[in-house]
């Protein structure tokens, strides 16, 4: 259970309960509608009112707490993974620049199709960075 996120947590433990919405917002002294935003990850519960809250769903506070962090671990793990696969394709690009750079100067006789490809590979890496910035960095 604890890889649910918060909101869903209580929603599952209400449930279990055989309380609605409006009988938990009234044990917790909020309403309904304050409840149903909880259950919908918009808002959380004031820090105070977690005990009495972890009580009436029948769990401990520890238990209400691990749900939301397992929640916030998951984003935050995608986001180091677009960073760095954004940061690994600017670096493909770069070395193939450099490389289209150098190679004429080391070899005067290099092919052309070469040069053109490897400057082809850098564009379509740095094209891609940028698609992927424009898409909310979704690889």
């Amino acid at each position: 259970m604890t890889r649910q996120s918060f909101g869903s947590m209580i929603s599952a433990l209400r449930k279990e309960k055989g309380m609605t919405q409006l009988e938990l917002a009234q044990v917790m002294g909020v309403t309904d509608k304050a409840v149903s935003k909880w259950e919908r990850d918009l808002s959380l519960p004031d820090v105070g009112s977690l005990p009495k809250l972890a009580e009436t769903l029948g769990v401990s506070v520890d238990e209400l707490l691990q749900a939301k962090t397992a929640a916030q671990e998951k984003p935050a793990t995608r986001a180091k993974a677009a960073a760095m696969v954004d940061l690994v394709l600017k670096a493909v690009a770069l070395a193939m620049g450099v490389g289209a750079a150098a190679i004429p100067l080391l070899d005067s006789e290099a092919p052309v199709q070469r040069l053109c490809a490897m400057l082809g590979l850098g564009l379509a890496c740095l094209a891609l960075t940028q698609i992927a910035r424009v898409n909310g960095d979704k690889f």
